[in-house]
């Protein structure tokens, strides 16, 4: 019986001894629950969701839904993508693809006929994903910047214009194409915006550059922005999507990898100081020894930010979104890249 006594207190002592190792080996936990806590530079307000091989492994919400009501916030509430929605047209579009309904580097007038600007003979859909047709972000009414294809700007009319054409070759409406699409990826909480649908999303909050707030009754984004820069989402069923997305649920191998390689580089804030990969709707950032495919989302005026990040090597999604966009953009960001930088560090990524 003592031998018995003794074997149970090693076993004890050597259990809590793993979890006293595995606790200072990956306390990313404890220190995104510190960071969140922070005041400075700004407030946090907003979900935070990580997922590693389908297993939740942190899922915390702070602050409110509603500024005005003080409705606390909820991990299955509902966000705006804004420019997450980019990679979800994109797997739309390389599905036609597949199907050989589209050509991504035949010129957009093939399947844009009567579309009246004389830049519709060179820009083509692979021009359109990847950023670099030389449209202006938010004006298609102006020349284009540079030939299409040498180098990068940011467009949303850009996917606008590739949903024009995603509609017209696969002859479904956007609403009806993601609708199957997140049914398939069981996204059950997520939806194209509707009147209904939208109703049902957290109310966006404006930071202005001088402290004020504003809550934001209502959405300005209309359909034409629906392609990339706004569809209804929760963390959790983002995470989903990146499950579907970057696990051959969706798009054949080859085409995936068309996806996900890239031709053309870009800085962002959140990502790195130095230019990483922009492939269709997704960075690619394979610089810094962990490889990361991810994408920004941002829009102050409509009160939303956010990051969908995943790392392919341990299968981990991080997901940050926020209902509150600062229109100070030195700090706007603030939260997503301190959070990034905790998980770089932590054994989820290695």
């Amino acid at each position: 019986m003592k031998h018995f006594f003794v074997l149970i207190y090693l076993f004890i002592m050597l259990f809590s001894s793993c979890q006293l190792n595995a606790q200072k080996k990956d306390n990313y936990f404890i220190k995104i629950d510190s960071l969140i806590k922070t005041k400075n530079p700004r407030d946090f307000n907003g979900v935070v969701f990580i997922q590693q091989n389908g297993r939740e492994k942190y899922a915390k919400a702070f602050g409110y839904a509603d500024f005005i009501k003080k409705t606390p916030l909820k991990i299955d509430d509902k966000f705006s993508t804004m420019s997450i929605a980019k990679q979800i047209t994109a797997t739309l579009i390389l599905q036609e693809v597949e199907k050989g309904t589209i050509d991504l580097h035949a010129p957009i007038r093939k399947y844009l006929p009567d579309f009246k600007y004389s830049w519709a003979d060179t820009v083509t859909v692979h021009h359109l994903l990847n950023n670099t047709s030389g449209l202006y972000s938010e004006n298609i009414d102006k020349p284009l910047k540079f030939k299409p294809g040498t180098t990068f700007s940011y467009s949303n009319i850009g996917y606008y214009v590739a949903g024009l054409v995603l509609e017209k070759q696969s002859g479904k409406t956007f609403q009806e194409l993601v609708t199957a699409l997140f049914k398939k990826c069981k996204m059950s909480n997520s939806s194209y915006p509707t009147e209904t649908s939208s109703k049902l999303m957290v109310k966006g909050h404006t930071i202005g550059k001088d402290g004020s707030s504003r809550l934001n009754e209502h959405s300005d984004f209309g359909p034409d922005n629906y392609f990339g820069s706004h569809l209804i989402v929760t963390a959790p069923d983002l995470a989903k999507w990146n499950e579907c997305l970057h696990n051959g649920k969706l798009l054949k191998p080859a085409t995936y990898k068309m996806m996900t390689n890239y031709v053309i580089t870009d800085t962002h804030q959140v990502f790195s100081k130095n230019p990483i990969g922009y492939g269709y709707g997704l960075r690619i950032n394979d610089k810094e020894g962990i490889m990361e495919i991810g994408h920004t989302g941002f829009h102050p005026s409509e009160g939303f930010i956010a990051v969908n990040l995943y790392y392919p090597k341990t299968q981990t999604s991080v997901i940050v979104m926020e209902n509150v966009g600062n229109e100070n953009f030195d700090i706007a960001y603030y939260f997503e890249q301190e959070i990034r930088k905790i998980i770089l560090k932590s054994n989820l990524v290695k």
